[in-house]
């Protein structure tokens, strides 16, 4: 099983920017150096909260101190953003880091981002699939570009100059195109299936009940069915809340606490999902409604939290409920404390990730 870094992130309304940014960057480079295989980050414009607000920038500051790792965009929101403008943003990317970019991708779930960009009304689903189109189209033609939909119109035919390079868009390093990765934030996701189907590979949100978990691998491997593709687990994504200490007091407290960044994660995420009417997510049967769960019973249901021991028998538990999956990626949350923030990944990867591993191999023989 390797090991993922994701970050949305969402900090202290109060917390001051540069310092946020700051120690976003630090988790990027603790993770390089601790072996993590790759590592994701969001963007929203209109949130204070999940404040970085270009993926794509984010990762640029990072090109030349990140050492092994695959950096990937969690999410590019294409609805946001003109597919002439990520096609080349992407591209240039993608040469900066030496064809070690993911390219995430989605139609944003923002409420706030969607009215600012004037798509609040839209269909962003129908926004979002013309949009990536169009990247690959660009990426796969030669200019000059003709492409005409709903939503956007693009070309260079009247102003192309090729003896001088004007009019031309630049590819990607990976050919034809870096590696495209959606994440699937609903149960029996639809989308995972039509993505599975173009040959793309998925991250379930670290939001989802394990029973929503579960439901994506079967969406997946549907997909990959209906493009003669082989559904290897192996290409599968799970982001996963989990803090990890040296002790079970400091452990409960860190994830549980009133002053928990855990707690003011999920606060955060329920919020905003009661808000757009998704917060059927949290009930484990949407269709018996009833009140929402209790911000106590979500922490509870869905962080994994204790000594090395106990959260690698969480893990492992978790792994059986929901399937095998290639990625674990961990989902970092503000570091209300430095150093217990730190010593978690730390303690991830070199004490509970070699648990799993041999786990793994004694089932696997």
């Amino acid at each position: 099983m390797k090991l993922g870094f994701f970050t949305m992130p969402i900090h202290p309304l109060d917390k001051d920017w540069r310092l946020s940014l700051a120690e976003d960057r630090e988790a990027f480079l603790l993770a390089d150096e601790l072996g993590f295989a790759e590592a994701y980050v969001g963007e929203h414009v209109t949130d204070q909260a999940e404040n970085i607000t270009s993926c794509m920038l984010f990762l640029a500051s990072l090109v030349h101190d990140v050492r092994q790792m695959r950096l990937g965009t969690g999410t590019v929101n294409l609805p946001n953003s003109h597919p002439a403008a990520v096609a080349g943003q992407v591209a240039m990317l993608d040469h900066m880091l030496d064809g070690r970019l993911n390219f995430g991708i989605s139609p944003g779930g923002l409420l706030s981002d969607a009215e600012v960009f004037g798509s609040l009304d839209k269909n962003r689903t129908e926004m979002f699939v013309e949009g990536i189109d169009m990247v690959l189209d660009i990426w796969s033609s030669e200019p000059p570009y003709d492409l005409h939909g709903k939503h956007w119109q693009i070309s260079t035919r009247k102003t192309m100059i090729p003896d001088i390079g004007q009019g031309i868009i630049p590819k990607p390093l990976q050919r034809p195109h870096p590696p495209i990765v959606v994440t699937a934030v609903a149960p029996y996701s639809k989308g995972v299936v039509a993505a599975a189907a173009r040959g793309w590979d998925m991250i379930s949100a670290n939001f989802l009940l394990p029973k929503w978990v579960a439901t994506h691998w079967p969406q997946y491997r549907k997909g990959c069915e209906q493009a003669d593709r082989v559904a290897d687990p192996a290409n599968w994504r799970v982001a996963k809340s989990v803090f990890v200490a040296d002790d079970l007091d400091t452990a409960r407290e860190y994830a549980l606490g009133p002053d928990s960044p855990y707690r003011f994660y999920y606060k955060q995420i329920v919020t905003k999902m009661r808000l757009s009417g998704r917060s059927n997510l949290f009930l484990e049967d949407p269709a018996a409604g009833g009140p929402d769960p209790s911000l106590d019973e979500l922490l509870d249901k869905l962080v994994i939290w204790g000594t090395p021991d106990k959260v690698a028998d969480d893990l492992l538990a978790f792994r059986e409920q929901v399937g095998d999956f290639g990625t674990l990626l961990y989902a970092s949350k503000d570091w209300v404390d430095r150093e217990l923030s730190r010593r978690s990944m730390i303690l991830l990867a070199e004490s509970v990730v070699p648990k799993l591993e041999t786990a793994v191999a004694a089932e696997a023989r």
